[in-house]
């Protein structure tokens, strides 16, 4: 256990310093959290700060990382819901923000609000740190008079996403990392080990089994043109790159991702969760329908197959059709999809409704990667396994048959 002295904020606005015993700073923050303070400070010991003054800082803003965004979001729903005024509670915020970036960006923000702008339109001037669906959210938040419950759906969205990305990211990192070292031994079985034993072989001039002759032929191959074959993927990649940066190509490349068995289909889902879950959120804040699939159509970038539905989907919806019926005649979104969000319509839970559904998919990205995790471990080690033993084989049986020559 650490000791961990902190500087908070209570509901009436009173700074109070303390210390608490606990095994992480994460464990002082949530329990900070739970019991309603504004956290402005946690140290351990003299170490480093969460929240704190940077010396040095450099003003520049840009992207800031989810988790900062959510944590941003909480505490400034927090000190909107204990009455303290929007501009001050930015400014508090910005002063002791632990992202340089953002901190900067607040200030800024505090000071257009002070110039008379809303938060919407403050937060507009930072495209980079503040995307599409922050922008709506906060304007219909401001709009219904709800800007502190907003705050908190934001926060919540933001962890819910991040969590996703964090999930996906996990999954593919042990097997990442696996494969880079499995094809590392293999480069250096096939590039340093296997040519040295070819030259003794030929020095011997003795019949070779069929295996050492593939073996030392890929090995030659490798060793002769190596440097080619490299220069030739990098050219590949170059132009597969330049490829899918045309309309075309990313067209192609998106279709061509979804239609990839067991793969396309783990995308799908996560393409549905992330994309229901934005649309559950808009519609809970009070934005409209139509808004609300023009929000997700200008964000959803990541594939182009299901941004140009959702565009088809919103003028659909402009020319006065329900979502149901909008979404099933974009011809990309399951039956599923569609049935439950009629149902939400007819009656009046569509909110609600869609929510579920965004919870189905997620659930179904959580399983593909529990079921990914476990057979692709195996598989990679088996895979690997066999080649390197495909490998030594090749070198041994040689080196056992001029054993028996010599012993003969």
């Amino acid at each position: 256990m650490q000791k961990y002295s902190y500087v908070v904020k209570d509901g009436s606005g009173k700074t109070l310093r303390g210390s608490i015993n606990a095994e992480s700073r994460e464990r002082v923050i949530f329990a900070l959290q739970n019991k309603g303070f504004i956290i402005l400070e946690v140290r351990e010991g003299s170490g480093s700060t969460l929240f704190g003054k940077t010396a040095g800082r450099k003003k520049t803003g840009g992207k800031v990382p989810g988790h900062v965004l959510a944590f941003f979001a909480e505490q400034l729903s927090t000190l909107i819901a204990g009455g303290v005024p929007l501009v001050r509670a930015i400014a508090l915020l910005s002063e002791y923000s632990s992202d340089p970036k953002l901190g900067v960006v607040l200030n800024q923000v505090a000071k257009d609000i002070a110039g008379g702008n809303s938060l919407h339109s403050a937060l507009a001037r930072h495209p980079k740190t503040f995307d599409n669906i922050w922008l709506s959210l906060v304007q219909a938040g401001e709009v219904g008079g709800q800007l502190s419950e907003t705050l908190g759906q934001i926060a919540a969205y933001i962890k819910m996403q991040e969590g996703m990305k964090s999930k996906i990211i996990t999954a593919i990192t042990y097997p990442a990392i696996l494969m880079v070292a499995s094809v590392g031994v293999l480069i250096y079985f096939v590039l340093g080990i296997v040519p040295t034993f070819a030259q003794i072989f030929k020095d011997f001039n003795i019949e070779l089994p069929m295996i050492t002759v593939m073996v030392l032929a890929v090995s030659s191959f490798f060793v002769n043109h190596g440097i080619l074959l490299i220069v030739g993927l990098i050219v590949l990649f170059l132009a597969f790159r330049f490829y899918i940066k045309t309309p075309e190509g990313r067209k192609r490349w998106h279709s061509f991702l979804l239609a990839i068995p067991l793969f396309g289909n783990f995308l799908r889902n996560i393409y549905y969760s992330r994309m229901l879950t934005t649309l559950a959120t808009l519609l809970r804040s009070g934005v409209t329908i139509l808004n609300a699939i023009a929000v997700l159509e200008e964000s959803f970038n990541t594939n182009v197959i299901i941004q140009n539905a959702l565009r088809v989907a919103k003028s659909d919806v402009a020319a006065g059709r329900s979502i149901s019926d909008s979404f099933r005649a974009a011809g990309v979104f399951p039956g599923l999809m569609t049935e439950m969000m009629l149902m939400g319509e007819e009656s009046g839970k569509l909110p609600s409704i869609i929510a579920t559904l965004s919870k189905f998919y997620s659930d179904n990205v959580d399983q593909f990667i529990a079921r990914f995790s476990a057979v692709i471990d195996p598989i990679l080690v088996v895979g690997v396994g066999v080649l390197i033993g495909i490998i030594v084989a090749s070198i041994f049986l040689p080196i056992f048959k001029l054993s028996q020559i010599g012993g003969g």
